[in-house]
């Protein structure tokens, strides 16, 4: 595939907490269209790679780029070197972010909270904000709680709130950090839903979740993060059904049997 359709590339990602190494020697690529699901156990390393990529960690060593843009660069002595306030500020237009808590503005209504940014950060017209918002607010199945604030939404309602306002800020490529694992599983059921939706669109996504049926359903590819390193990478359907690397089986036979 051409060049020009990544919009997102790590080499050689490094980091470490104090003497903890987090991310030992991480590679990956995301093309426009793609979804890529990244599992693994819990301190695996998943959410640090992830934080990141979205820059809201530094890595140690190694280089980031979004599509053209050269974020970080190793300086040849194992370091990584980042560009100025500038670079940062538009590497951050391109992507979005949905946490697992939400993180919505307590004191904020739904559609403020959706168009807050769009306003403020990209100097939109309030009204085009607004068009958007709404349109966004009413794929989600929010129409109705433009006015309401965070508290008075169930958590799966606030995370359909946190993607739009994600969404609003039209951004090249969407992570998700866990988006469910707040959720009972009802409410899981239709954030789930809202993603495959994306999926169809052919929204670029990166995806970091502990639910594999999903995973092996909606990704192109899967990543497997185990201490630091990708153990497996493939496929989606190839490396749930069919993984080939013995830490691979035993992280997913948990999940076939429970």
């Amino acid at each position: 595939m051409p060049e020009d359709n990544v919009l997102v590339k790590l080499e050689h990602g490094k980091k470490s907490f104090g003497d903890v190494a987090v991310l030992k020697d991480i590679s990956l690529e995301v093309r426009k269209g793609e979804v890529v699901a990244i599992i693994g156990p819990s301190g695996g390393g998943k959410s640090t790679l992830l934080r990141c990529m979205t820059l809201l960690e530094t890595l140690d060593a190694g280089s980031l780029s979004y599509g053209d843009l050269s974020v970080a660069e190793d300086n040849g002595a194992g370091h990584a070197v980042y560009g100025g306030k500038d670079v940062m500020k538009r590497a951050k237009s391109r992507f979005g972010l949905v946490f697992q808590n939400f993180n919505l503005f307590p004191h904020y209504s739904v559609i403020k909270n959706v168009t807050d940014a769009p306003i403020s950060v990209q100097k939109r017209p309030r009204a085009e904000a607004f068009e958007r918002g709404r349109e966004l607010l009413a794929k989600m199945g929010l129409a109705d709680k433009e006015d309401m604030v965070p508290c008075e939404l169930s958590g799966g309602q606030q995370q359909r709130v946190a993607i739009a306002r994600a969404l609003a800020m039209d951004p090249e490529v969407l992570f998700f950090d866990e988006p469910t694992s707040a959720l009972d599983p009802e409410l899981t059921r239709d954030v789930l839903k809202v993603i495959r939706d994306l999926a169809a669109e052919r929204m670029t996504m990166v995806i970091v979740t502990h639910e594999m049926t999903f995973a092996r359903d909606v990704a192109d590819r899967i990543i497997f993060m185990d201490d630091g390193l990708v153990v497996e990478e493939g496929r989606a359907v190839d490396v749930i059904n069919n993984p080939q690397q013995e830490r691979t089986r035993a992280f997913l036979s948990q999940y076939q049997q429970g």
